[in-house]
């Protein structure tokens, strides 16, 4: 109870309902369980008609995830704080680098006490080479040491490097930092599984983003089915318009008429794919923790990733899958093509990719964790 004896009310504050709710819904459920009113503030679509059923309520915000035109941005933290002074939350937690910014400025406005800022996966102005990107680093850069050093505020970062470099940075107190390593997984939903009968199925589920590495996997497919003629090579997700980095029409339509990628879109039944697939490939070019590497491991699967941010914190190469260069199609297919001649190797690595999953990215151990940050503002 808050101290005007009401439930603790717990708002998130994200850009997209569809986001919220593959990657937070089940903690903000365990939230509701506990005893909190939970409020999503994100832009409401067919995904959050959804939340209701599970006591959560919503608020309709159009964030903008393209751009940071300044005058556009101060009437969002404004319109924001509106929006928060009338539901009242006494927690809130900022997910994302935009509503992480615009959110915080918008609650110290609206007189928001207790702030948990989550800025997973760090975005496009951090990971691109354009020279946009470039000039908006160092603003934003000190924009984030301004929000996430706020006094009475807490930090949950998704892996080893972001903790180190926010602590090396001075952007946060080390105290007030809490490591939780992703979104966690249904360790029974996503099921460990042994591999399907050959021939070899090699699946990619990510956004198609070019900074998921979209376009390497492709290429990866081309130069592996040059041997492995049999080999298929499946592409699962949709396109992302509100993010830069999105495939173009014209990348789409050569997706669709692939001889190399079969493209199946958007899917519900990523377990039962993983299961009916024997490589999980993930070449992003940088990650906060992903969510589909963590399935993948949970259905006992080896996994050919990036050796970047994120991507690292779940797979140690050789151990449980196999580390490439970023932006590298040739080492990416070289790697798939290693664990393509060694079954053996793939079932070891899938054997201690379900027992990651059990130690370390389990739904419950993450929503513990998650759990304790909330309660950690009344307990201090």
């Amino acid at each position: 109870m808050n101290s005007f004896g009401q439930p603790r009310h717990l708002a998130y504050v994200i850009t997209e309902d569809w986001f919220f709710a593959s990657h937070f819904l089940d903690r903000a459920k365990a939230a509701v369980n506990t005893g909190y009113k939970v409020t999503v503030v994100t832009r409401c679509r067919e995904t959050a008609k959804e939340f209701q059923h599970f006591g959560i309520e919503v608020e309709n915000f159009e964030f903008s995830r393209r751009g940071l035109n300044p005058l556009k941005e101060i009437a969002t933290i404004l319109k924001l704080s509106r929006v928060l002074k009338k539901i009242n939350p006494d927690v809130i937690h900022n997910v994302a680098l935009k509503p992480v910014v615009l959110g915080s400025l918008a609650e110290k406005l609206a007189g928001v006490r207790n702030i948990v800022n989550a800025p997973v996966g760090m975005g496009y102005v951090f990971t691109s080479q354009d020279n946009r990107a470039r000039i908006l680093r160092p603003i934003l850069k000190t924009l984030i040491r301004f929000v996430l050093s706020r006094k009475n505020s807490r930090v949950i970062i998704e892996n080893q490097d972001d903790f180190t470099n926010l602590i090396a940075g001075n952007f946060a107190k080390q105290d007030a930092i809490a490591l939780i390593k992703g979104a966690g997984v249904d360790i029974n939903k996503f099921a460990s599984s042994p591999e399907p009968p050959e021939p070899v199925c090699v699946i990619m589920v990510a956004r198609l983003l070019r900074d998921k590495g979209v376009n390497e996997f492709i290429e990866a497919a081309k130069l592996v089915n040059a041997k492995f003629e049999t080999v298929r090579f499946l592409l699962v997700g949709d396109v992302d318009s509100g993010n830069p980095t999105s495939l173009s029409s014209g990348q789409l339509a050569e997706l669709k008429t692939s001889k190399y990628v079969t493209w199946l879109g958007a899917r519900t039944d990523i377990a039962a794919l993983l299961t009916n697939s024997h490589i999980v490939c993930l070449p992003s070019y940088r990650e906060g923790l992903p969510k589909s590497l963590i399935e993948a491991a949970s259905v006992g699967r080896a996994i050919v990733t990036t050796n970047v941010t994120g991507c690292r914190e779940v797979v140690q190469h050789s151990i449980n899958g196999l580390l490439v260069p970023p932006r590298d199609a040739s080492s990416l297919a070289m790697a798939i093509e290693t664990l393509i001649n060694d079954p053996d190797l793939r079932n070891r690595m899938g054997a201690e990719n379900r027992r990651k999953a059990e130690t370390q990215f389990a739904n419950e151990i993450i929503i513990n964790q998650t759990n304790s940050v909330y309660d950690s503002f009344y307990t201090s």
